[in-house]
């Protein structure tokens, strides 16, 4: 019995590393392959366009309260008292409301980048599912975010080439 349990480890051990070195394994870096697209570039301008006008507004809109607020400082001493209350009320509900859509300008902005970038993910993702089928990768890894900190150079293969003319 214990010769046979020998046995058949000696076989699986020899088996899996005979299978471990067949395996191809292909490494590249997602963000370079992403940022070397044609349609990466075209994709930043507009959410960067996009971020300029919610920029903008967002200037006007404080540049607007700041104005009101230094004539309601101005002007307090020699207001009356519910006139008073009433422009501290407005003030407020302006300041509120310029929170509000800085966080809906965020919020759309983020939006709009996931958008514009959605595309871009989609073709990467099929060019590494083509690479990893065509090259016949077991695995292709990110190292992005020092993921991979060490990989065999004798065990694995970069794909960036192949991800980067895939992704034309």
């Amino acid at each position: 019995m214990k010769k046979t349990i020998l046995i058949l480890t000696l076989l699986l051990s020899t088996l899996l590393t005979s299978q471990a070195q067949d395996l191809k394994i292909g490494y590249f870096s997602y963000n370079a392959v992403l940022r070397s697209m044609p349609a990466y570039s075209t994709a930043v301008a507009s959410v960067d366009k996009l971020r300029q006008q919610y920029a903008a507004e967002l200037e006007a809109a404080q540049k607007e309260f700041n104005e009101k607020y230094e004539l309601f400082l101005d002007q307090q001493n020699k207001l009356a008292e519910s006139i008073r209350q009433k422009r501290q009320a407005d003030l407020q509900t302006l300041l509120d409301r310029n929170e509000q859509f800085k966080k809906e300008a965020e919020r759309l902005l983020a939006q709009a980048e996931k958008d514009a970038m959605a595309p871009l993910h989609a073709k990467l993702k099929a060019a590494i599912d083509k690479a990893g089928q065509q090259g016949g990768y077991a695995v292709i890894l990110n190292t992005d975010s020092e993921a991979c900190p060490y990989i065999a150079p004798t065990l694995s293969e970069d794909v960036t080439a192949t991800l980067l003319d895939l992704t034309k």
